[in-house]
């Protein structure tokens, strides 16, 4: 695991010197303590921080093929590795590593940019053509490593995060689309950053910049069935039984490693299966680490514990308090951008329990949005039966009752899902999925704004973009669809790469391997959701190697106790980055609109706190990246050049 940084001038007689290097990697330092290296080439160079996980002797980066013409820089595992080395060594290609990225330079010598299409794993790679003067950049499939990058008509700048690219442009420009999607969800949706010349490589594409020249193309999309309703006749055993096998032998890949590993455990079905998987292909000790809180409605140690005991495992836990959000400005930092996806903070407190122990860790993310297992999709469910009552009924008298609940703040509380839940059910089925999950409506935003933002689009339509561009028939295929494009790359997998790199751990993610995901988009909807019970596959799957309690338990996730926080230990934290006068000082909101959100639910007359929490974040971020102090500039930013667009 790595992070990874480049400059290319289009002008040849421009040289890239060390010192532009060193400068991009030491922001980088956090994903990769062990080691650095670097490569210089005239008007291109590269470099990149190593967490060291295989071949820890010889594998130091960057890493060339037998001439000494092919270069690259890699953040990531390949875990098909070893029969990619075995297929070059027979097709004459000599290696002078063990590592995993050596693979990547002898196979662009033999496929060209073809090569990322023989990669199965997690990864952000860098590949400099020597004769050709050429560079490729390429993330993984699902969008489990990061890659930033920004091109201009002199240069282009490259970067596992934001930061680094940072230090050699000073622009702060900020997109205003981008701050608009951000209220709407709480992160922004590629392949936009907050900053306007900053963007994001999709995931499954690749960048080829030649003759200064940037084109993006895309290497790989899912492929579904026209109507995989129709694969029923196959029976549910055999799938099962396909599923089963593809889960060990994906899990047994990911446990190649030259380094102790260990386990993220929740409890629910996607981390106990994966602690299940872990013992039937190892003999190895499994370390186990759990997050808990002292509000009991958010704490779910007991189910770990359950699966920690019935595995046998060496488990470890540690109970999150309140006190633990004075971090909250440092991980505002890790992220680069407006981020506020609160399970954030207990991520990071896993990630360095686990870090203290191992140096990688297996955790389940994907497995929501692989095997159904979002309430959103039971709401879809609930919606197509709600849609068939009277209009009275639907659209008068339940609502009116519904929104007579008292404001509850425990986790996912029943008042908020049910309020949530009828005021999205009548809308088609992309719109009530967005609205299930938006912070802030189009209305919301116009009175935080007080003014006009200028032509910017409503995010539904990215939702209704990725809802129609999925080739499947089927409407919760392309509800899935809409997550794994959206929602998985931009905050789930987003979240768990900076918070574990933030401690220096790599996370593995074995349910997002492509060969997984392949075949899962070919089960039946109605075995992965089965009336109102979610993920049914996977659980009738593991039903025979998982405590019965857990497979037929509710989803776990690592859900903080916000709303109390924001009420009580953290109140004063809120009235002061949220006072009128900082408000009104950044320009972007109505102080007034503000405070009244504060208010309303410090005097729990509404649960806004995904709200609040989304503006607190903004603010945080605002004050270190655009407007730091002197002394956070000389730290983390170049202070020279700093300007932001005010709506």
């Amino acid at each position: 695991m790595c992070g990874i940084s480049g400059k290319l001038h289009f002008h040849a007689d421009t040289p890239v010197t060390m010192v532009d290097l060193v400068r991009m990697c030491q922001t980088l330092r956090h994903r990769g303590p062990d080691d650095e290296g670097y490569y210089l080439d005239g008007n291109f160079g590269m470099g990149m921080r190593r967490l060291s996980i295989i071949d820890l002797t010889t594998g130091k980066q960057p890493i060339h093929n037998e001439d000494r013409s092919i270069w690259t820089v890699f953040n990531g595992e390949i875990y098909n590795y070893p029969a990619l080395r075995t297929i070059l060594r027979q097709k004459g290609h000599a290696f002078y590593t063990h590592s995993d990225t050596e693979v990547i330079v002898h196979l662009y010598e033999e496929y060209g940019e073809a090569f990322v299409k023989y990669l199965a794993g997690m990864f952000a790679v860098a590949v400099w053509d020597q004769r050709q003067r050429k560079l490729i950049l390429a993330r993984d499939r699902l969008g489990i490593k990061p890659l930033y990058y920004t091109a201009d008509s002199e240069r282009l700048l490259f970067g596992s995060e934001i930061k680094a690219i940072l230090q050699h442009d000073g622009n702060r420009d900020i997109d205003l689309q981008a701050l608009h999607d951000y209220l709407s969800f709480n992160y922004i949706p590629g392949p936009r950053s907050i900053f306007t010349h900053i963007r994001k490589l999709p995931p499954g594409s690749t960048l080829i910049c030649s003759q200064g020249r940037v084109t993006v193309h895309p290497y790989w999309d899912l492929e579904y069935p026209i109507d995989s309703s129709r694969n029923g006749t196959r029976p549910i055993e055999s799938y099962c039984e396909e599923l089963y096998g593809l889960l060990k032998e994906t899990v047994q890949q990911h446990l190649l490693s030259d380094v102790p590993l260990g386990i993220f455990l929740s409890g629910g079905m996607d981390s106990s299966t994966l602690v299940a998987l872990m013992r039937a292909v190892s003999s190895q000790p499994i370390r186990t680490f759990s997050i808990g809180f002292e509000e009991q409605s958010y704490n779910e140690l007991d189910e770990a514990r359950t699966v920690a005991r019935a595995f046998g495992t060496e488990h470890h836990e540690l109970v999150v308090k309140p006190n633990a959000i004075e971090l909250l400005p440092e991980l505002v930092r890790y992220f680069d951008e407006p981020f506020a996806d609160s399970s954030a903070v207990p991520v990071y407190w896993v990630a360095k329990l686990a870090g203290e122990h191992v140096k990688v860790a297996l955790s389940g993310e994907g497995g929501d949005e692989v095997f159904a297992g979002y309430d959103t999709y039971a709401a879809f469910r609930a919606a197509t039966l709600y849609k068939h009552l009277p209009p009275f009924l639907s659209q008068t008298l339940i609502p009116s009752l519904i929104k007579r609940l008292p404001v509850s703040h425990h986790k996912v509380s029943f008042d908020y899902k049910a309020k949530r839940f009828v005021d999205g059910a009548l809308r088609p089925p992309a719109d009530g999925h967005f609205w299930w999950k938006v912070i802030f409506t189009e209305d919301a935003k116009r009175s935080l704004y007080g003014r006009q933002l200028g032509s910017v689009m409503d995010p539904v339509t990215l939702y209704r973009q990725a809802y129609e561009q999925c080739s499947s028939a089927d409407p919760l295929t392309k509800l899935q669809h809409i997550d794994l494009k959206i929602y998985l790359p931009d905050d789930i997998l987003v979240k768990a790469d900076r918070m574990s790199m933030a401690n220096s751990l790599e996370v593995r993610v074995p349910f997002l391997d492509h060969r997984l995901v392949e075949f899962a988009v070919s089960i039946p909807p109605a075995l992965k959701l089965r009336r109102m019970t979610k993920k049914y596959i996977l659980r009738r799957t593991m039903a025979r190697h998982l405590p019965t309690k857990i497979v037929r338990g509710k989803k776990r996730g690592f859900n903080v106790p916000i709303p109390l926080w924001l009420r009580h230990e953290l109140r004063d934290l809120v009235y002061d980055v949220l006072s009128p006068r900082r408000i009104k000082q950044s320009g972007f909101f109505e102080p007034s609109a503000v405070a009244a959100l504060v208010r309303d639910h410090d005097e729990k007359r509404a649960d806004y706190s995904r709200n609040i929490w989304g503006l607190l974040i903004f603010m945080l971020w605002y004050d270190a990246y655009v407007r730091p102090s002197p002394a956070e500039s000389r730290r983390a930013l170049p202070p020279q050049g700093i300007s932001a667009a005010h709506p």
